[in-house]
């Protein structure tokens, strides 16, 4: 599945002059109207990026007022959309008018459309590019968000996350291991996003959660009378997801009859439904994830080794809440301002023992285990802040370094202190600083000797 076309919104009213347009934008998905009223109604349904905008409209067809109501009303609703304007012979004043008025461009009639053809593709290089710039900007303002919407500070997930970056663009299989709650499927959507297919369609399914007996039928798809029940013709999973990203969540429990199919299928990039005898071809990239020992499970012949290779052509083991420090602080902050404006506005932070609790839990659950906990301590919370009792979490234990070097275990628990602390005060180093007991000199050095971002 290709590509969606960009749209292009052609305001016209000579029927003529409408038809010969559309046909000359192969590459667009072009959109006609022919008065103000259907232009604003395409804008609001369709946001093109490009328009192309005849000033001359009924009632006034031979004026302009239409027209520049039509223009204004664009650059009121959507003011990122490239506006390109007919003037005729003469009509220059009118063109620059409309450049004033926030088009981007004007061209005089009669239409030379290769001419113009120019011009619009030219808008929808810029419109892309102010895009894309505008999505790195909003990324480079948060230091805490990485892969479109990973929130992290740990070193840990950044380097997941770089990994996902590099790879995404690539048709690899993409393997994610991890135990439950850590964050797979947000991944597994990052690679599809950062990936050129991130236009197609992003499905995912828990292999878990169904039944052997429909689990092929969810992933191949059946024809109508394959089965009791087969009343039409489906497509299945891998199908939907031609031209995007199909995301297969705990796949150790696919059974091995249906790891044969899907193997073949991973080969061939061919599916048959169930009751078909056609071939269909598709295009879709595989993502998976488990949180089992399938190299444990190759071994008692209860996982195949050669989907296993096929399936995990790249492998990024997702870290634990727990190797994460000061990311259960962070996210839990984020939880705690989502909850608090849907559910009890009159929460607005974490009491200091909540915090405490927070940092000193073991997180068994990871991030699963903290959003459910946030939610019911938002809910529960008699006051503005969240305390230790509403988390309902018990006081967490010291934990016992595992080596008897004194040196290696200070430089630990330093850096795990430090990081907690970092995240507690949201990066900033005086509050950080305070926190510690320390000067601010002091902690720099401390930062710069064990390496750790800020």
């Amino acid at each position: 599945m290709a590509d969606k076309k960009p749209k292009l919104l052609i305001v016209e009213d000579d029927a003529g002059l409408q038809a010969q347009l559309k046909w000359a934008y192969e590459d667009f998905e072009v959109v006609i109207a022919g008065d103000r009223d259907s232009a604003i109604a395409a804008l609001r349904a369709e946001e093109p990026p490009v328009v192309t905008l005849d000033l001359g409209l009924p009632p006034d067809p031979d004026g302009t007022s239409e027209g520049f109501a039509v223009l204004d009303a664009i650059m009121a609703l959507k003011p990122d959309t490239k506006v390109i304007v007919a003037s005729g012979h003469g009509a220059r004043e009118s063109a620059l008018t409309a450049i004033d008025r926030g088009a981007y461009d004007f061209y005089q009639k009669p239409v030379d459309i290769d001419q113009l053809g120019l011009i619009v593709r030219r808008a929808l290089n810029l419109r892309m590019m102010e895009e894309e710039n505008r999505r790195l900007a909003s990324r480079a303002g948060d230091s805490n968000t990485v892969l479109g919407g990973l929130i992290t500070s740990a070193p840990e997930m950044v380097k997941v996350a770089r990994t996902i970056e590099r790879v995404a663009n690539t048709n690899v299989s993409v393997m994610l291991l991890g135990a439950s709650g850590t964050g797979k499927e947000l991944l597994a959507r990052g690679v599809h996003d950062a990936s050129d297919r991130r236009n197609g369609n992003f499905i995912a399914i828990n292999c878990a959660a169904i039944p052997e007996n429909l689990l092929e039928s969810e992933l191949f798809g059946h024809e109508k009378g394959a089965f009791t029940g087969a009343v039409k013709t489906t497509e299945g999973k891998i199908e939907l997801a031609d031209g995007g990203t199909l995301f297969l969540d705990e796949v150790g429990d696919i059974p091995l009859p249906l790891q044969v199919k899907l193997l073949r299928f991973l080969q061939e990039r061919t599916i048959e439904r169930i009751g078909g005898r056609k071939s269909i071809p598709v295009d879709t990239r595989i993502v998976c994830a488990t949180h089992q020992d399938l190299e444990g499970m190759i071994a008692e012949q209860r996982f195949r080794e050669d989907l296993f290779y096929r399936l995990a052509e790249v492998v990024v083991k997702i870290p634990s809440l727990a190797e994460r420090p000061g990311d259960a602080t962070l996210l839990a902050k984020v939880f705690l301002k989502r909850f608090a404006n849907e559910m009890n506005p009159a929460v607005n932070g974490f009491a200091p023992d909540a915090l405490a609790a927070i940092d000193a839990w073991a997180w068994p659950g990871n991030v699963r285990e903290l959003e459910n906990r946030v939610k019911r301590a938002v809910i529960m919370a008699d006051g503005k802040l969240v305390n230790a009792g509403d988390l309902d979490l018990d006081d967490g234990e010291e934990e016992h370094p595992q080596v008897l070097n004194l040196k290696s275990a200070r430089e630990k628990s330093d850096r795990k202190v430090i990081r907690h602390a970092l995240a507690r005060s949201e990066g900033n180093i005086s509050s950080t600083a305070k926190l510690l007991g320390i000067s601010r000199p002091t902690l720099y050095d401390l930062i710069k000797q064990y390496d750790l971002q800020t």
